[in-house]
């Protein structure tokens, strides 16, 4: 992640471990894509990248600007039905953990031109 050098830090991470059923199918991949583009929306929202194990468990990492933010998209109806939808059909388990970013180192290469060897 390389947040826009206007944005502010994030100080709030959100870890979500999940494995899906084999209902979820083409109705989870509608909404999940809509869920990324409405989180997307929340002024609050920073960043999230998606990673799944060899054995189908899924890691989800979420960076948020503040805990407002978060609570308001905790509290979206439509990210409220996806929750339920996902409890009753989607998921076979998730564990989902919050932290504060307490913090943040970073390292970034710079690529060298031809001409700077």
């Amino acid at each position: 992640m390389q947040p826009n050098e206007n944005q502010d830090k994030p100080s709030l991470i959100i870890l979500f471990r999940s494995k899906l059923t084999s209902q979820a199918g083409e109705d989870y991949q509608s909404m999940n894509a809509e869920m990324e583009t409405l989180v997307r929306q929340n002024p609050g929202f920073v960043d999230v990248k998606n990673y799944t194990a060899a054995d189908g468990e899924r890691l989800t990492v979420v960076w948020w600007r503040d805990e407002g933010s978060l609570a308001e998209w905790r509290n979206q109806m439509r990210h409220r039905e996806a929750q339920n939808t996902g409890q009753q059909k989607w998921y076979e388990y998730y564990d989902m953990d919050v932290a504060t970013i307490v913090r943040s180192l970073s390292f970034a290469r710079k690529v060298l031109t031809t001409d700077q060897h």
